[in-house]
């Protein structure tokens, strides 16, 4: 089991700047894929970003030039630097950990989410 707490959303104008965190209960170096999604309601959950215990990072094609993820394995730290937000990044923001849990197998988890509002 994997617990996941995220931080550091909030209001911001539109071309403003945001970090969010996401602390994990164990080491990431044993999680395979670190993530992160958003949601606003009545919507699917959409990835923006993760990074891989390998090192491959990848973004939402919305996000792309503009997010950055990166993470420090001494902390068991994923972040996400969101950077000219736009009224359309409005959501709440979840993190998220695949860990393997057999051959070519996987157990989600997810923090409680943070919420994220880009307006003028």
């Amino acid at each position: 089991q994997v617990q996941l707490l995220e931080s550091g959303g909030g209001w911001v104008q539109p071309g403003g700047s945001l970090k969010l965190s996401c602390v994990a209960s164990e080491s990431i170096l044993r999680i395979a894929v670190m993530g992160w999604y958003r949601q606003n309601p009545g919507q699917e959950r959409e990835l923006v970003a993760f990074t891989t215990s390998t090192g491959s990072v990848d973004y939402l094609s919305s996000v792309k030039g503009r997010f950055t993820i990166s993470r420090d394995d001494a902390k068991n730290t994923v972040y996400l630097q969101m950077d000219r937000l736009k009224p359309a990044d409005t959501a709440v923001y979840y993190c998220n950990a695949k860990k393997p849990s057999g051959v070519g197998e996987y157990s989600d988890y997810w923090g409680p989410g943070t919420q994220v509002t880009v307006s003028a």
